[in-house]
């Protein structure tokens, strides 16, 4: 288990010089893949439980801060789901986001092949250390996730990986801009397999028509297809937070769901339209398409099979799509 550490700038620091002489995940094979990246636990040492993490938050002296979001889980039927979701094996890899004190990430080392684990708060890495001593296939690199070039550290960590899943306990604060890097930057990822609030899961899997449907849901949806995997009680973690979680999985398409001539114009389209949602379409577009034109803009609407009167809410993303090429055509968006 190695610990490597990212500049405050966010340029990866990876100790380019010296590479490590760990095999690839593609040559973990037979033996030496068992006795390199499949440890057998010691009985009764998972860290996932309430008496083992309170012993490791006593040893080190650690104290929880708010302000990061801290809430370590405890329950072990959770982490089955969350493994199991992430879909692992020998010849892939699992990039951790926020490892805490290891309880997840003990149980990512058992199943893959490879394991970075990203950690921002300095005083957990020496707890990381301490409990992941005996996996050789897990990595902890000391950065702050969202300043961090990530095709970089995918190259550094993952090369020759057959497959690379996301696997995460997000912070509540910085849940959305984690999830839209991520998706947004095209990395070469299978899945993401993530802890969030209840309420930002069942939005990013919402079909349109609920109160839950919305730019969150048309981001994710656009790249991905969700899969609410199991609910979390706040009582599954120390200390317990004030609301509940969901695990969700979210599998990269091989191509968007839509195809729209240009991206940046369709999620313009798709952000004017929530900007008030108790306002029509209309009224809402009117501000990228200039008021002079509303009426050309509920014509080009109804050209569209678009009502004027419906709200963003109710359009599907082909709907976003159909739409944002209708404007596009008219030098709506100018």
């Amino acid at each position: 288990m190695r610990t490597e550490s990212s500049s405050t700038s966010g340029a990866l620091c990876f100790a380019l010089r010296r590479r490590s002489s760990r095999p690839r995940c593609n040559n973990w094979r037979g033996k030496e893949f068992d006795a390199m990246t499949k440890p057998q636990a010691r009985a009764g040492t998972d860290i996932a439980t309430p008496g083992r993490t309170k012993d490791i938050i006593r040893k080190h002296g650690f104290t929880f801060k708010k302000s990061l979001g801290q809430n370590f889980l405890v329950d072990q039927n959770i982490l089955d789901k969350i493994v199991e979701a992430a879909d692992l094996g020998p010849s892939r890899g699992a990039l951790e986001i926020g490892p805490g004190i290891g309880a997840l990430t003990e149980r990512l080392a058992r199943e893959a092949g490879r394991v970075a684990a990203l950690e921002i708060d300095p005083r957990l890495l020496p707890i990381l250390r301490d409990v992941l001593a005996d996996y050789n296939n897990v990595n902890i690199v000391h950065a702050d996730v969202l300043k961090t070039d990530l095709h970089r550290l995918w190259q550094e960590q993952f090369s020759g990986c057959e497959r690379v899943s996301v696997v995460a306990n997000l912070p509540y604060y910085v849940t959305t801009p984690i999830i839209m890097k991520l998706l947004e930057e095209r990395l070469p990822l299978d899945a993401i397999v993530v802890m969030v609030q209840k309420e930002v899961a069942e939005r990013m899997a919402a079909s349109p028509g609920g109160k839950e449907y919305g730019t969150l849901s048309i981001a994710v949806q656009y790249y991905c297809e969700p899969e609410l995997v199991c609910s979390v009680p706040s009582g599954a973690f120390i200390p317990a937070p004030n609301v509940d979680s969901a695990v969700i999985r979210l599998k990269r398409r091989p191509e968007p769901a839509v195809r729209v001539s240009d991206e940046a114009s369709f999620f313009r389209v798709v952000h004017a339209s929530f900007a008030q949602r108790r306002k029509t379409l209309s009224n809402n577009l009117a501000a990228l398409a200039g008021k002079d034109r509303k009426a050309e803009l509920a014509g080009l609407l109804e050209s569209c099979g678009i009502k004027p009167e419906r709200r963003g809410e109710t359009l599907s993303l082909e709907e976003y799509a159909r739409l944002t090429e209708a404007l596009v055509g008219a030098g709506m968006l100018a």
